[in-house]
């Protein structure tokens, strides 16, 4: 959604944060308790806002994918949040440089892990898809979550950092539908243990002896998210009814901030009191939730009335951010962004590679082999394992389209062309010295001779560059595996909508219920357009995707439909489409089916018809089972046989039916 939920989500947790910290030294609490308390009150519920907006049947308005956007940001950043405020409480807020150093092996590990995990995690789930049942893959899956926690646990994080990171990764993979399927149980049994283990730690005496302080904690929450929560949107170019009905909704916090307020106990920096003080908070403030949202409009129709018009007109247009559709044909900032972004990530790679062989590899040649050959075969292996990193590092981007249209433009572009060149070849130059100089006792001048020399061989060889290109197409299959699958199965959204949101309509699915009326019923029938405004671009049954339906398409049940049209003709669609369905049937003891044996008699008015001229089926709803003939024997009843005197027949249908056919 480009830069708009960045903005917001930046402004919004700055002010919530300040406020907390403010409240807090409001009671006298000390520096710690303040600290945490600004980074539990800066994170709102994804999952109570998500449950909000299905239960008031607001998930299918455009301002709920933009409160969804920002939440999840918020998530990410809260396991930063978790990082930083450790580093913090250990004393690194003294200087700032241990929080600094923080955040640098965060932003490592994190593009480390998550490169690697997306080369190596689908290509496991691949080779071994068919032979992974539903048990295998919850186990592995666990197991997978469980060894990044390990892992980040290691490294200096916390476990839910590397579980969270692990938990990104398979979202990438084909399977994680399937995964999600089989985890939902496990998560839903902690889950319930989480929060049952949450109530047994509030301590009432202490919410009563802190009631102050609640009140004026839920008091912040709401006015601060109220106010500042809007500011945010605005400023990330929502219009300011958009603005408050999103910052109306995040008007609680959750999970998160106990998340939080448990880290603060365990590293025993925030006081006992802070737990159920912030439980109870939260308690309330998810109880008025849904109040607030409601709450949004009213209060923007009030403003409206009595804000002076000039100010509406510039809080309608307090931006910080241009329309994700409008980006500027920048190709200096467009190419060099690809070039910063490449460059880290493929030095980040080498970086981990190099210690990784200094580390476990080099101790273990050197006691197979004398100290040289060890340092040498170390030496030989670390850089050949690189070499496709350093090579992409110097020569990625260097024949991009922008590349080539800004050499072509003007000559002016070629010197900064050729620096960024330059400043790449040094990068790859410095990684083969630094393993040089790590392993021999060579001067400067000699291992930098070396380097250049190895680095050109690199950019000449067919074969490295061969291997370096299938690592990157292997790479980027993997990350856009699940996006191919969506698009295989018809469930990735069309490209166009974009273009759609500018214009104050969206697409949104619906699904069309088991017991509707409208099933069986063709598009022109239901008249859709003309009764509710809406567009149906896309109906998706099963595993096919029927786009841009014809009158002539029948709604089935189950079918999930893409609709186009405005927030107000969504939701009217959305209510026909709920309340269009058959009424419980209260009297299904009538409806049992009966079999009865009927003879014609002389003065019945069925001699010399047919079933369709007698009216069996249509007029008394029941249906000719046979003709007797014999004792034991029933023959089928042709439709154009006329029954005669003394014909015997059985018939099947409900009681009534029956009794008014034999009447």
């Amino acid at each position: 959604m480009g830069a708009a939920p960045v903005i917001a989500t930046i402004t919004i947790v700055f002010c919530m944060m300040t406020i907390g910290m403010l409240v807090g030294h409001l009671f006298g609490w000390s520096k710690m308790n303040c600290i945490f308390l600004g980074g539990m009150l800066a994170m709102s519920s994804t999952t109570i806002i998500y449950k909000a907006f299905d239960d008031l049947g607001l998930g299918h308005q455009q301002f709920a994918s933009l409160v969804m956007s920002v939440l999840i940001l918020e998530d990410i950043l809260a396991i930063v949040m978790m990082v930083m405020l450790a580093a913090i409480a250990s004393g690194g807020a003294s200087g700032g440089m241990m929080l600094l150093g923080s955040v640098g092996r965060i932003g490592f590990f994190l593009v480390l892990w998550f490169v690697v995990g997306i080369f190596l995690i689908p290509l496991l789930l691949r080779q071994f898809r068919k032979d992974i049942n539903n048990e295998t893959l919850l186990i592995v899956s666990l197991g997978l979550c469980c060894l990044m926690a390990v892992v980040s646990t290691l490294a200096g994080f916390s476990s839910a950092f590397g579980a969270f990171v692990m938990g990104s990764i398979l979202a990438e993979t084909i399977e994680a539908d399937k995964i999600i399927k089989v985890v939902e149980p496990v998560k839903n049994l902690f889950g319930a243990i989480f929060f049952v283990s949450v109530g047994m730690l509030v301590d009432p005496q202490i919410i009563i002896s802190y009631a102050g302080p609640i009140i004026v904690l839920v008091i912040a929450i709401l006015v601060g998210q109220a106010v500042f929560g809007s500011l945010g949107f605005l400023v990330s170019g929502q219009s300011l009814k958009s603005a408050m009905r999103c910052g109306f909704s995040m008007a609680q916090i959750g999970e998160f901030s106990f998340i939080i307020a448990t880290l603060g106990l365990s590293l025993g920096v925030i006081g006992d009191f802070l737990y159920p003080v912030v439980v109870a908070v939260s308690v309330i403030t998810t109880f008025l939730t849904p109040y607030m949202m409601r709450a949004a409009v009213p209060c923007h129709e009030y403003c409206e009335k009595h804000m002076p018009k000039s100010w509406i007109r510039r809080l309608n247009h307090l931006t910080l951010s241009q329309p994700t559709n409008k980006v500027a044909d920048n190709k200096w900032k467009k190419l060099l962004t690809q070039m910063f972004i490449n460059t880290g990530v493929y030095s980040i790679l080498s970086a981990a590679v190099i210690a990784v062989m200094l580390t476990f590899f080099l101790p273990f040649v050197r006691r197979l082999m004398p100290l040289f050959w060890g340092n040498l075969v170390c030496g030989l292996v670390t850089v050949s394992l690189i070499s496709p990193f350093l090579r992409a590092i110097v020569v990625k981007k260097n024949h991009s389209e922008e590349f080539k249209a800004l050499w072509t433009e003007s000559r002016l572009n070629r010197f900064p062309l050729m620096f960024t060149v330059v400043v790449r070849l040094a990068i790859a130059v410095a990684f083969v010295f630094y393993v040089c100089h790590s392993l021999t006792d060579f001067s400067n001048a000699i291992i930098l001779s070396i380097g250049v020399a190895m680095v050109g061989l690199m950019l000449l060889s067919r074969r490295l560059k061969h291997r370096s290109i299938t690592l990157e197409r292997m790479f980027v299959l993997n990350l856009r595996s699940r996006d191919i699958e969506a698009q295989v199965h018809g469930r990735r959204r069309p490209l166009y909508e974009g273009r759609l949101l500018d214009r104050d309509i969206h697409i949104a699915d619906f699904e069309v219920p088991f017991d509707s009326v409208w099933s069986g019923q063709t598009l022109k029938q239901l008249q859709l357009g003309s009764r509710y405004g809406v567009l149906v671009s896309s109906i998706l049954r099963a595993n096919r995707r029927l786009n841009i339906p014809d009158g002539d398409s029948v709604i089935f049940p189950g079918d999930k439909m893409q609709v186009i049209g405005s927030d107000d003709q969504l939701a009217a669609f959305s209510k026909a489409m709920q309340t269009d369905v058959y009424a419980d049937d209260y009297e299904l003891e009538k409806r049992e089916m009966k079999l009865r044996r009927m003879v014609i008699s002389g003065n019945s008015p069925f001699v010399g018809k047919t079933m369709a001229e007698c009216g069996i089926r249509h007029e008394f709803n029941c249906m000719v089972v046979g003709l007797e003939e014999g004792m034991e024997n029933l023959s089928q009843v042709s439709p154009s046989y006329r029954f005669e005197k003394g014909d015997i027949i059985w018939v099947v249908g409900e009681l009534d039916d029956l009794n008014r056919l034999i009447k």
